[in-house]
C-alpha cells in the first residue's frame, strides 16, 4: 500500500521510525517532510501530503506532530480525508473499523515510539465493518456532511 507521511519538527523522529515500519512490512511511503528537527510550521508538510491522499497519489495517510490534533485539524479540511487523532490501538481499531478513517494523526510528545507502530500496525490490518449496516449508514452520513460542505478536488 502506498502511504503519504508528514510531520513537523516534534515528530521527525517518530516519522523516520515510523516510515522504516512500514517499508520494513512492504509498504511504499511517500515522505513529505519534514526532514529535520528544525523548527518548521506543520501545514507546509501535511497539507501536501493529505493532497496526496486526496488526489488517489496515496491510499492512506500517517501524519505525526507534537500531539496529533495540528495534523488531524488540516487534514478533515481537505475533502475525501477522514482523519483520525490515535493514542491508542483500541481507537486505532475503531478508527478503521467503525469510521474507515483513511489518515491517522498520532501525537509524538504524548506517545512513545512503542505505543505508536502499535497503533500503526493496528490500524494500517484493520479493515472496515462494511458488511454491517449501522457502521456504513454512520460513514455515510459523514460523506453526506462532507459532499455537502467541501469542495472536491479537481484532480
Amino acid at each position: 500500500m502506498k502511504i503519504a507521511m508528514a510531520c513537523d519538527h516534534a515528530a521527525f523522529s517518530l516519522k523516520e521510525e515510523v516510515k522504516a515500519f512500514l517499508e520494513n512490512a512492504g509498504h511504499t511511503v511517500l515522505d513529505f517532510g519534514a526532514n529535520s528537527d528544525a523548527a518548521c510550521d506543520l501545514s507546509d508538510h501535511i497539507y501536501p501530503a493529505a493532497l496526496a491522499v486526496a488526489k488517489g497519489e496515496a491510499e492512506r495517510g500517517i501524519f505525526i506532530d507534537g500531539v496529533g490534533y495540528g495534523s488531524a485539524l488540516i487534514a478533515n479540511k481537505i475533502s475525501g480525508l477522514y482523519a483520525a487523532v490515535c493514542q491508542d490501538s483500541f481507537c486505532a481499531q475503531l478508527a478503521r473499523s467503525h469510521s474507515n478513517t483513511n489518515v491517522l494523526c498520532l501525537g509524538a510528545k504524548i506517545i512513545g515510539s512503542g505505543i505508536a507502530l502499535e497503533i500503526v500496525n493496528t490500524w494500517m490490518t484493520t479493515a472496515f465493518l462494511s458488511g454491517e449496516e449501522k457502521y456504513t449508514k454512520r460513514v455515510d452520513k459523514v460523506m453526506a456532511i462532507a459532499e455537502k460542505h467541501l469542495t472536491p478536488l479537481s484532480v
